[in-house]
């Protein structure tokens, strides 16, 4: 299984973002969603998730209102859909295909999200 994100960028406060991330297969029935994000020197922290099935989604506090993930299993991606972002939104972002930071998950590479004034 391969993911790769894209859409990152930099942007000013306020701004918006949305990235898009593909898998190579028909993996979204199969295992949940969950998008992380890491700064350098820091671990990586989940932003939001959802699991296999069309349960609620979680999003962290710090995002709660301004992120929103979205799925098309027609095209096998994944989005993150982020607004009015701040600079301690910057981070490299990536797709797990799970909730809880596995050793096992399989994860895309990242993209880089830089928010400055």
């Amino acid at each position: 299984v391969q993911l790769v994100e894209s859409g990152g960028g930099t942007v000013h406060p306020g701004g918006s973002l949305t990235l898009p991330c593909t898998a190579s297969g028909s993996i979204l029935g199969i295992f949940a969603t969950g998008w992380f994000r890491q700064v350098p020197g820091k671990g990586r922290i989940p932003v939001a998730c959802i699991s296999r099935g069309d349960g609620p989604t979680w999003y962290a506090d710090s995002v709660q209102g301004r992120f929103s993930m979205s799925r098309d299993s027609a095209l096998n991606t994944a989005f993150l859909k982020m607004s009015d972002l701040q600079p301690e939104d910057t981070a490299e972002y990536c797709w797990s295909t799970d909730c809880i930071n596995s050793p096992s998950a399989y994860r895309g590479h990242g993209t880089q999200v830089t928010v400055y004034s």
